[in-house]
């Protein structure tokens, strides 16, 4: 067969009609449906155009052509990817298409360079194959053609016009409706190739296209093409508006700005949205009305409004402007909450979420007392100081709580930026406002509760310093006009209640300390701890870890242990680590277990389940040996019983060692001279009562001046730990003093003060913790400063019970307390 060649297969009957063939080849086709009398090319891979269709086209000369059905294609009428290739690799069967379709001429092949075959068909009338018998090589079937039903009148008539008319104004519009057109429809052998031949240039897609090709009664058919027109056109007007509107914005240098304008004007054809700009200017006037801003806030913010709307959006310095504005309106200018203090259900609060801080309490039972009476009152900012795990954070929770108030915590630990207080200027990218704006913006209201954990933790860099920033904020006298740098207008924080945190006062600058009052937590007693562990910790781990009552039981022997040598920090929250993994090992055992048991751990056997204890607890020793003493020290964990001591060397100097720091290596120096004065006045004294007999008697004694003679060597034990601290001095003279002397101190004995170089005991911190450190390691009596005998009054009457106190004004009395009958003597 040639590269191109024409058919030209007529079969006639006996009236000289052309005759179609008894049955017909099908080709499904996925696009651009064919109607009778249009002449379209079809396109046919080479695998499709097989020899045996070949033969059939020459012997007949006909094809039919079916749509494939819409669930072979998505909903953008496009074969599904998913399916593509499962299309591609099988033929398409009778139950993939519609049965109706255009039986169709051929009149031209063409073989294409890519070995593709171009058949040029001439679409003849309606048909619907009744019976597909064949489904390869060729699917084949019989069928019966159909002629279009047509009932001349004045309404086909009118339905011809009106075609025609729509058609018309289409044209302006849509240039494939050209003067072609116009002529075809003119010359067009019936009412039915008019339809046929508008709905072909409509491009229809396919379940319309097919429902208009079983449509055999022109009026109908008709009726559907004037819906099908009238939707072109508002199509097509829409387009030519949007064309239009377009045109006339852009230019040569803003394709961008075209799109994006084009964008605009669909969305406002579909009634979607307005103008960006306007519509962000109309909400913004809006917010600023109901925010109620004040009159110096509100001209700054008509101001920038103003300069708004003479921007063009596509200019970076509209969306930081409208930024700008967004921050102004969102924070609670007016908006606050009501405080209804009652003093009962705060009673309770406190009580139900602390237990023990009696001190604390009370002074945060006067704070609320005032604002009840006041609720006005521009009091003094509450600091809350202890160590870790105490409730610093949950107290101040609870005093929201209690006030009905917002609560908002941020963390000033690590912050380093001054402007992560006061902001940065809009001038900066990225600008932001400071962290206290930015809480406001998310409480919704002016006065709530901001808690300022971890002040003490605030560091220094090259970007400012916060602590300096705090200043501002923590003052009553200046916070009511407090200036974010990003806003740069007054905002009111003076409703707002800050509670700040911190686990030591000693590192938060003088003026920032000046500005708050402290509220110390020193932490929680053994018996405290038993009854948190009994009345909390133990009935919220057992239901956190999905057991029952009856499945564990702790005695309060073990949890004793546990406190002991596990959980000795002040606070509880390692306490509750421990009673967690106790609560996990009973989890495992019950459900291991072939027979209920309850998990009860004794003392000896918490090191299997706990590991090794983290603290071994320090027992007093029932007889020191000269140069040694008993201490009280203050830790991080609470108070612990501390051994000083010393040793006489061949030599002269004193040697400290056990990682003293500044203050304790001063306080030892200190010490030293001290006793090295008190012993050469002794010494003194002595000459005195036994003046010095001649040097030729045989009898002749020298006084040696003990630590001008010898070296001395002080330790405290143990010396991976580091120390330091003011309140061992007393300790380490009475070390000195006895060591010098080769005597002891007198059995269960411990003491605690600071000592002048003129023999004063000056008063120290940490005398609550000191004494149970001593209760619990069984020593009764203890010597402390005088200044420090009111601090006594925060030991609760049952841990003094047993103990004898001495208070102690000069080192003179520490003598006589800890060596009664001792009296100097001297070596030869």
């Amino acid at each position: 067969m040639n590269e191109y060649e024409e058919y030209n297969v007529q079969i006639k009957d006996s009236s000289g009609e052309e005759k179609f063939p008894e049955d017909v080849v099908i080709i499904p086709i996925m696009n651009s449906p064919i109607f009778p009398g249009m002449i379209a090319p079809i396109i046919l891979t080479e695998d499709k155009f097989t020899a045996e269709l070949d033969e059939y086209l020459i012997k007949s000369g006909y094809l039919a052509l079916n749509l494939v059905k819409n669930d072979l294609k998505n909903d953008d009428g496009e074969i599904d990817p998913t399916i593509q290739d499962e299309i591609d690799n099988r033929e398409i069967t009778s139950k993939d298409i519609y049965k109706v379709g255009v039986l169709c001429k051929v009149v031209k092949r063409l073989k294409l360079p890519d070995g593709s075959v171009n058949v040029l068909v001439h679409g003849i009338k309606r048909y619907r194959a009744s019976d597909i018998y064949e489904e390869a090589p060729l699917l084949r079937a019989k069928y019966e053609v159909f002629d279009d039903i047509l009932e001349e009148d004045e309404e086909l008539d009118a339905y011809t016009r009106s075609i025609i008319n729509q058609v018309k104004k289409l044209s302006e519009v849509n240039a494939y409706f050209n003067e072609e057109m116009k002529l075809a429809m003119i010359n067009s052998s019936s009412p039915g190739a008019l339809a046929d031949l508008v709905a072909f240039a409509l491009s229809l897609d396919i379940p319309e296209a097919q429902d208009f090709l079983e449509t055999l009664v022109v009026k109908k058919r008709f009726g559907k093409l004037l819906v099908y027109l009238k939707r072109e056109k508002d199509v097509a007007d829409i387009q030519k508006k949007i064309s239009d509107e377009v045109n006339d914005k852009v230019n040569k240098y803003q394709r961008e700005y075209f799109l994006r304008e084009q964008l605009k004007v669909i969305k406002a054809e579909l009634g979607l949205e307005e103008d960006d700009k306007a519509r962000d200017i109309s909400k913004l006037k809006e917010r600023i009305i109901e925010a109620k801003l004040p009159e110096d806030v509100l001209k700054s913010v008509n101001e920038e409004i103003e300069r708004l709307e003479v921007i063009p959006d596509s200019s970076p310095e509209y969306n930081v402007t409208r930024t700008y504005l967004n921050w102004i309106v969102d924070l609670p200018w007016s908006k606050s909450t009501n405080d209804h203090v009652d003093m009962p259900k705060a009673q309770k609060i406190l009580e139900k979420d602390h237990y023990g801080l009696e001190k604390a309490k009370e002074r945060i039972m006067e704070f609320l007392a005032v604002r009840k009476l006041k609720p006005q009152f521009d009091g003094t900012i509450l600091c809350l100081a202890g160590p870790p795990g105490v409730g610093k954070t949950s107290m101040g929770r609870s005093i929201a709580e209690s006030l009905g108030r917002k609560f908002y915590r941020f963390s000033l630990g690590g912050m380093r930026d001054e402007a992560e207080i006061k902001g940065h200027r809009r001038t900066y990218v990225g600008a932001m406002p400071g962290r206290l704006i930015q809480a406001m913006k998310r409480v919704e209201v002016n006065n709530p509760v901001i808690m300022l954990d971890e002040i003490d933790k605030l560091g220094q860099s090259f970007q400012g310093d916060p602590a300096s920033a705090l200043l501002e904020v923590l003052d009553p006298e200046q916070n009511h006009t407090f200036i974010d740098h990003y806003l740069d207008v007054p905002f009111d924080l003076s409703k707002v209640l800050f509670i700040a945190t911190a686990n030591y006062i000693g590192d938060i600058p003088e003026p920032l300390l000046d500005r708050m009052e402290i509220i110390e937590l020193s932490g929680y007693t053994m018996e405290e701890k038993l009854s948190i562990a009994t009345k909390w910790v133990i009935p919220k781990q057992i239901k956190k870890h999905g057991l029952e009552k009856k499945d564990i039981n702790l005695s309060k022997a073990t949890l004793k242990k546990v406190i002991e040598d596990y959980a000795r920090e002040p606070g509880v929250r390692v306490m509750e680590q421990m009673v967690a993994k106790l609560c996990r090992r009973a989890a495992l055992e019950k459900v291991n277990a072939k027979r209920k048991k309850v998990f009860a751990p004794k003392p000896a056997e918490l090191e299997d389940i706990l590991g090794t204890a983290r603290y071994q607890s320090e027992k007093a020793l029932k007889k020191l040996s000269p140069g040694m003493t008993t201490g009280l020290a203050w830790t991080g964990y609470g108070g612990d019983i501390l051994y000083i001591e010393t040793l006489s060397l061949n030599g002269k100097g004193f040697k400290l060692t056990g990682q003293l720091g500044d203050v304790m290596n001063e306080s030892a120096n200190l010490a030293y001279s001290y006793v090295k004065q008190l012993l050469q006045n002794e010494m003194d004294e002595f000459f005195k009562m036994k003046p010095k007999r001649k040097a030729s008697d045989e009898n002749e004694e020298e006084l040696e001046d003990f630590l001008s003679e010898r070296e001395v060597h002080l330790h405290l034990p143990a010396g991976a730990t580091p120390k330091d601290g003011p309140s061992a001095g007393i300790t380490m003279a009475l070390a000195l003093y006895t060591l010098a002397h080769n005597v002891k101190v007198k059995s269960n004995l411990a003491m605690t003060g600071e000592l002048s170089l003129t023999g004063k005991v000056l008063p120290v911190g940490g005398i609550k913790e000191k004494v149970l450190a001593a209760k619990r390691a069984g020593i009764t009596n203890i010597i402390l400063p005088i200044d420090n005998e009111k601090d006594l009054k925060e030991v609760p009457e049952r841990h003094r019970k047993g103990m004898k106190f001495y208070p102690v004004a000069h080192f003179d009395e520490v003598l006589k307390i800890a060596l009664p009958k001792f009296k100097p003597k001297f070596k030869k």
